[in-house]
């Protein structure tokens, strides 16, 4: 935990904030897929969880257009509008809360009414996918953000894609346990996983606490490259 950002030049701070538009642009490619397939298998087999999931990809394709705006920002000024980072933050800890009462009252629905989904193959291999690529996007933004500081809009962008990863384990554990067992209930008992994490982490970014607390791994690399 050396005095890293002092160490940085401009075109260190110029070349990593690059990247980290990459990332931001990347996450917004691949979310609005992602999305757009899980609500629409998620719909077709009448799984609130996959449904609720593919809404958060377009929050975080949301967040990480806010990112990737505020980084071309810098890039073409040089400066952080610190009100504007700050507002997108509150933007995104509403969109948590939007997504958190929809899950919850879909879920409430489905119990209510004894729904019985059907399995989605689309939707466990899509689940998958995420689980593996969610975990090195996040780790990859999270490096950048350190190299650059401790950026706390890069690490909130980190911390965002880290929660994915989570609902995406938490979706397809409740969708392969149905898929096993056929309980109904498993799939909005997922669907309140994800609301739980929804407040939890739009809580954090309105209080501008939305960062990776475990991203010490501080890597010399993100300035020294």
């Amino acid at each position: 935990m050396s005095g890293q950002p002092t160490a940085l030049t401009d075109a260190d701070t110029e070349r990593l904030t690059r990247r980290g538009l990459r990332l931001a642009q990347f996450t917004v490619v691949y979310n609005v897929a992602e999305g757009a397939i899980a609500i629409t298998a998620g719909l077709l087999a009448g799984l609130v969880s996959l449904v609720g999931f593919g809404v958060d990809s377009g929050i975080e394709s949301l967040a990480a257009i806010l990112v990737g705006l505020r980084l071309s920002a810098r890039l073409r000024h040089g400066s952080t509008d610190e009100q504007k980072e700050r507002r997108a933050l509150k933007a995104v800890a509403v969109t948590f809360f939007v997504l958190a009462a929809y899950v919850a009252v879909e879920g409430v629905r489905s119990l209510l009414d004894d729904e019985e989904p059907n399995t989605s193959t689309v939707g466990l291999v899509l689940l998958a996918a995420s689980i593996v690529v969610m975990p090195l996007l996040a780790r990859a933004k999270r490096r950048v953000g350190s190299a650059l500081g401790g950026d706390p809009l890069i690490l909130a962008d980190a911390a965002e894609t880290k929660i994915c990863v989570l609902l995406s384990i938490s979706t397809l554990g409740g969708l392969a346990l149905y898929a096993l067992t056929g309980a109904a209930w498993l799939d909005p008992v997922a669907g309140f996983v994800i609301a739980a994490f929804a407040i939890h982490e739009g809580r954090e970014a309105w209080e501008g606490e939305l960062v990776e607390d475990d991203g010490h791994d501080l890597d010399e690399e993100g300035a020294g490259r």
